[in-house]
Formats: C-alpha cells, structure tokens, sequence
C-alpha cells in the first residue's frame, strides 16, 4: 500500500469512528446524601459541583450579555440540576400555577434538560422544563411518534424550585429528577447520560435562547447533537 492509500484509509478509519467519543462532556459530582433543593450555588451541596456555560444560540452563535451556568450533582436516587441565568426582560405566563404541570410551558421563558439511557434508540428520551415562576413540565419523548410533545402526559416525579432576583436582573432553578424516572439501573459512578441543556427567555421581540451543545435547527429536539453526563466522585 502506498503512501496515499494509507491516508486514504486513515480518513476512512476516522470518519468511521461514533460520534459518542468526540461529543462534550459533563461530569456529575456525587453529594453524600440528598438534602433540601437549594437555588444558592455557593451552598455546600453546590460548592462542589462542576459548572457548564451555556452563551450560544441553537446554531452555535456567541449570544453575549445572557452566560448562564448549570451545576450538577447526582446520589445513587436522583439527579440534580440548577441553573442560573442573567435577563433582560423576562417573558413570563400570566397566572402561573405549581401545583401541577403546565402544558406548553416551552412556549414561555424555561430552563430544560433533556436525558436520554438508550443509547440504541437516541429518538427516546425525557424533557424537563421549570420556568422562573416555578411551573414545571416533564415529558416523555419519543420521535419516533408525529406528536412528540404528547408525552407531557408521562410524570417522573422530579421536584423543583424557582428564584427570580429582580435587583441583579438573574433567575435561577433547580431540579431534582429521580434515576427511577431516566434508567433505575444507572446510578453508579462511572455511568453516562445522553445530555442537553438549553434556556429560552424574553418576549418574541428580543427573545433568545441558548443551547449546551447546539442542535444545528430550530427544534432542540435533535438527538444526534446531544453531549453525555458522566457520573464521576468528587
């Protein structure tokens, strides 16, 4: 084999390669045990989490002035999340309701978090959304079906919490989401998630939105782009 057949097939070999192993990676801290959700990230549940930015639109584009970080910490029952986001003008639903879930949340301003175990079928995985207010929408998505966002009817059983800091312009929210609700057989160190984060916000006139890893269209819903969660000790 001469020279450039051999880089031939060394394109060949790369291009070849999952994607799984080139996509971003989050590592979960574990906590020693589950405490009461708190939204303060110096807190000591917090402290020790690894922090990921979301600053880019879903086609990848620097969105400036709207940085947003997300922490995560997981115990051998549950996940969690907190987000905390500066904003200009919050778009908000009117008479906001927390007792139950809220249908079409996501047309509202919303932190989300979409998980998926199945690494052989990535068209099925699971939506949670918490909005400033405290509302909340789980989902049970799967592409599979023309109606995907049917799936609001699913219930995980994941609790939440919402803060909006009206003097420094930042909100935040914070999700705890049971293991028994993505994959019971998952909560191990070690063990990864398909991932992605996103938060939408403002009304339509300077709405914007952010993406952890951008989906590349103008749904969030498209798997292939997803990063992975790692389950990682301190």
């Amino acid at each position: 084999m001469n020279g450039f057949a051999s880089i031939f097939v060394a394109l060949l070999v790369l291009l070849t390669i999952p994607q799984s192993n080139h996509q971003a990676i989050i590592e979960c801290t574990r906590a020693d045990q589950d405490l009461p959700l708190t939204l303060d990230p110096a807190s000591a549940f917090w402290r020790d989490a690894r922090v990921v930015v979301l600053e880019n639109d879903r086609y990848g584009k620097h969105v400036p002035g709207f940085r947003t970080t997300v922490r995560s910490r997981w115990t051998p029952k549950n996940l969690y999340f907190l987000f905390v986001a500066p904003y200009d003008e919050l778009y908000l639903k009117p008479s906001p309701v927390t007792q139950q879930e809220t249908y079409q949340l996501w047309n509202w301003d919303v932190a989300e978090a979409f998980i998926g175990s199945d690494f052989n079928d990535i068209q099925r995985y699971k939506e949670f959304e918490v909005s400033p207010q405290g509302e909340w929408v789980d989902l049970d998505i799967d592409l599979h079906k023309p109606h995907h966002e049917a799936g609001w009817k699913w219930n995980s059983g994941f609790e939440m919490a919402a803060h909006v800091d009206n003097v420094h312009h930042m909100w935040s929210a914070v999700m705890r989401i049971p293991f028994s609700a993505i994959d019971q057989r998952v909560p191990a160190t070690g063990n990864t998630l398909r991932i992605n984060l996103f938060l939408s916000e403002g009304p339509p006139a300077k709405h914007h939105e952010l993406a952890w890893q951008a989906p590349m269209k103008e749904t969030f819903h498209v798997p292939e782009r997803f990063g992975l969660i790692r389950l990682v000790n301190k």
